[in-house]
């Protein structure tokens, strides 16, 4: 393992981000802030708690959540697209190393910064209400996981991606809907039966039901299931980039 190689694009993806900070840091925080006093002071007046639970503190999994999956995979999309893009990535596939320790150095940096975003938001969101995490350690998983399951995606799309256009279409039109409608602001329990079973095809219901698990213990699904829907999808977008590399499609040619 070329470790040297690995830190070197590490730090400088963490080192763009140090150099746009405003929009990297700041303008996800203020945006994910917005959504929590609006729909935690407009729609919490009417919705005192939701499964015992206060309003405002309940919808708190579901904007870190929306920022994670958002996050991640704008991150790293841009993070390996870029080179792509300015003809860059050549250097780097003609240096001595491997595809893992390139995956590792971008897909790293990418996790990290969605990591201290959803970190900044929850430091955030506990000055509004009275947030608990029941289990913590279960909860630095779920993030872990999370946001390195979607910087992989992210990177998958960046690969993909013949276009800036491209990069924002599965953001925009996919991932950004199915968070909306993947229980951030409500719990699917409220639905009626048949929007029920509908739901529960969105895999985000399952990121998002664990990850709310860890801090209230209420959830729309079992936790051992939205750990194993993790694992699948995880599984899923290492194989797709490992065939990325393996066949050289959308990077060599």
């Amino acid at each position: 393992m070329n470790y040297r190689a690995v830190w070197a694009i590490y730090r400088f993806e963490m080192a763009r981000t140090g150099r746009t900070i405003f929009q990297s840091i700041v303008s996800p925080v203020i945006s994910t802030a917005l959504y929590f006093v609006v729909f935690g002071a407009a729609i919490g007046s009417r919705i005192p708690e939701i499964e015992n639970v206060h309003y405002g503190a309940f919808i708190v999994p579901g904007l870190v959540m929306m920022m994670l999956l958002t996050q991640s995979v704008m991150n790293a999309s841009f993070g390996i697209y870029f080179p792509r893009f300015v003809g860059t990535i050549f250097e780097i596939l003609s240096a001595p190393i491997s595809a893992i320790e390139i995956v590792l150095g971008y897909v790293g940096a990418a996790a990290t910064k969605s990591i201290i975003l959803g970190l900044i938001t929850l430091a955030t969101a506990a000055f509004f209400v009275p947030l608990r995490i029941e289990h913590p350690a279960l909860m630095i998983m779920f993030l872990v996981l999370t946001s390195v399951t979607f910087s992989l995606f992210g990177f998958i799309i960046g690969l993909w991606a013949e276009g800036f256009e491209k990069l924002q279409i599965i953001p925009l039109l996919i991932i950004t809907p199915l968070t909306f409608l993947g229980g951030s602001f409500y719990s699917i329990n409220v639905l009626p039966p048949f929007w029920q079973t509908v739901s529960l095809f969105n895999p985000i219901v399952y990121l998002i039901s664990g990850f709310r698990w860890s801090f209230f213990e209420v959830a729309d699904v079992s936790v051992t299931v939205s750990i194993v829907m993790i694992a699948v999808f995880l599984s899923i977008c290492l194989g797709i980039v490992w065939w990325f590399f393996k066949t050289g499609y959308k990077i060599k040619k």
